[in-house]
């Protein structure tokens, strides 16, 4: 099992994963999948800063999602939650103005728009999420309904 997550560019999650609503890319980091010539350039800007990237953990208490977004500020980004449990975290980083005088040697820092969508199970408690942003990781909380164990009573046997 170690060789699958090398071979789809060092992925965890998991493609049976019902939670997760991401579109599985084969050629996802192909040097050839965002340089063909009939992608329009808004595209290709778009295409790196597109797939924020999201570590999602489960703990006894709550669901807790980390986005890596540098440079965005709070204002710049949206958490919402949707009709059927779907939390879904968008955004815009801004591209930099470009000056006449200005001589670009490299640009390499995405620009575009960006949104992730996960089905939140149904021990969720919707009502309660939460959301910071800190050093350009947004966490978002989400607490976990406490699991009801079955109620055992014991039955007196007569006779």
């Amino acid at each position: 099992m170690a060789l699958i997550p090398s071979l789809f560019g060092g992925r965890r999650s998991n493609i049976f994963d019902p939670f997760s609503l991401d579109i599985f890319d084969p050629f996802e980091g192909f040097p050839f999948s965002g340089t063909v010539a009939n992608v329009p350039s808004s595209a290709r800007e778009t295409s790196a800063f597109a797939n924020a990237r999201i570590d999602w953990k489960e703990t006894p208490d709550s669901h807790i999602f980390k986005l890596d977004v540098p440079g965005i500020k709070k204002e710049e980004v949206k958490v919402e939650v949707e009709e059927g449990r779907v939390l879904q975290i968008s955004g815009e980083r801004s591209r930099e103005q470009e000056e006449k005088n200005d001589t670009w040697h490299r640009m390499e820092r995405s620009s575009g728009k960006f949104m992730r969508r996960f089905r939140l199970p149904e021990n969720a408690k919707m009502e309660e999420i939460k959301a910071a942003m800190e050093n350009g990781v947004l966490t978002v909380t989400v607490p976990k309904e406490e699991e009801k164990k079955p109620e055992v009573k014991a039955i007196d046997i007569s006779g």
